[in-house]
């Protein structure tokens, strides 16, 4: 029998479902201000407390969240999140739901992602706008976790035989689809074991909760078929890394923003605005959209990972592009940011690329003109002369663009801004004082 979808509105629809359906657990999901996700068990009976009063828990022990004399935290399951977790055995099953968290005295705490993301949410529908997100989330399929060892040999939408995950993919989108999440299609990636499902656009907040879900999907089918699942955004040095590309738009009372039919680019202001205000602060937001040290081993050139900032059409080495627009698809008019990586924090990464884009609409941010050509292969006077700026390069300057920019930090709020600084800081100096294979490998033998 199918695995039944919910579109629970509120605690009762919840509680039903729960009896019905013979629920034996309830998983109460959260993240870490990193996006690592949390997790704790209830059963059936505690439910209907956990709705009135929610479930307490040690916030100390949560990265980034808060200091031991004020640890404790109260998680409020989200009824419309509740889904049976699709990976779990049927016989007794086991369903989830996303938290927000709030202080003991039921105020929003101002370590939660999730709230984080709701606050910028809110402030885009004050001024009418519903904020859409489609993230493509790549990942390899590896033989271990211990180390990149791929599963098959293929490349760009290679078939079987060259393509060895197409079992583990199918697997995978029936088990997202089997908990209400809408796949449009899926592939074999350029290297060798890399593979992309592309979600169907959604609203931020809940496509942030299917992203973390997706996370949870893709490893433990990958697990099921006896191999590790990986979204380290460069795990091989010479191939392609993993990217999380976010195509955005806004809408207002149903009709895309974005859209004008006539402008050249088919772009109205609005959009021309927003993608603006995405270029003018992308390296200020670059640490929470590629978080990791691992993460600038991706954005480099040549592997078609953007670092450079400025926007095309077709051009795939530029920053952002805008897909062409298709005649009678206004609502799909919209622009893609290629610098994310499948290892962000979902709701800090949509909430932060929302906050630059509006700054661009409220100020009226000038879109320069489109570079078509190969961004790649221009010589320095080139990009001079186009005025082209590139990514950070590493995770301690993009940490310091971070910590020095005003919108980063009204974002996130103090809070996650100043405890996301010192933890990528950290992690940058546990990372430039270890030796490396490299340095071993090339110095050793004639120093």
């Amino acid at each position: 029998m199918d695995q039944p979808v919910f579109k629970c509105k509120n605690a009762d629809d919840v509680l039903k479902a729960v009896k019905d359906h013979n629920i034996s657990f309830l998983q109460f999901w959260f993240v870490d201000i990193l996006g690592m996700l949390k997790s704790f068990q209830i059963t059936p009976k505690e439910l209907e407390a956990a709705f009135e009063e929610g479930m307490g828990f040690d916030g100390s022990s949560i990265l980034g969240f808060t200091r031991i004399d004020e640890s404790d935290m109260v998680a409020i399951p989200d009824p419309t999140t509740f889904q049976i977790a699709s990976w779990r055995p049927m016989d007794r099953p086991v369903a989830r739901m996303f938290c927000d968290i709030v202080t003991p005295d039921g105020k929003p705490y101002e370590g939660d992602s999730r709230f984080v993301l709701k606050r910028q949410l809110k402030r885009a529908a004050a001024k009418g706008y519903t904020f859409y997100v489609g993230p493509e989330l790549e990942f390899f399929l590896f033989a271990s976790h211990e180390y990149p060892e791929p599963i098959d040999a293929g490349g760009y939408f290679d078939a079987p035989p060259l393509d060895l995950g197409n079992n583990i993919r199918r697997d995978i989108i029936f088990a997202l689809e089997s908990m209400g999440i809408s796949v449009e299609y899926s592939h074999h990636e350029v290297a060798p074991s890399q593979h992309e499902i592309d979600l169907r656009y959604q609203e931020a907040l809940h496509m942030a909760d299917t992203a973390m879900t997706y996370r949870v999907v893709v490893k433990e089918m990958a697990r099921k078929h006896g191999c590790y699942a990986t979204f380290m955004p460069k795990p091989i040095f010479g191939q392609n890394g993993s990217g999380m590309h976010v195509h955005q738009s806004l809408f207002k009372n149903g009709r895309n923003t974005f859209f004008d039919p006539n402008d050249p680019y088919h772009l109205s202001a609005e959009g021309k605005a927003y993608i603006a205000g995405i270029l003018k602060h992308s390296r200020e937001i670059c640490c929470v959209t590629s978080q990791w040290v691992n993460s600038y081993k991706r954005l480099v050139p040549g592997y078609e990972a953007p670092v450079y900032v400025a926007w095309a059409r077709r051009n795939r080495s530029a920053l952002v592009r805008v897909p062409m627009y298709k005649p009678g698809k206004e609502s799909a008019t919209r622009m893609e940011l290629r610098c994310p990586d499948p290892a962000a924090n979902p709701y800090l990464c949509f909430a932060v690329m929302l906050a630059a884009g509006l700054k661009g609409v409220e100020e009226g941010y000038t879109l320069p003109d489109p570079v078509e050509t190969n961004i790649f292969d221009m010589e320095p006077s080139q990009l001079k002369k186009h005025k082209i700026n590139s990514l950070p390069g590493s995770l301690y300057e993009a940490a310091e663009e971070m910590y020095k920019s005003k919108l980063v930090r009204e974002t996130l709020g103090e809070h996650i801004h100043k405890n996301l600084y010192h933890n990528k800081i950290k992690e940058w100096d546990d990372y430039r004082v270890r030796v490396t294979e490299y340095e071993l490998e090339r110095y050793l033998p004639i120093l």
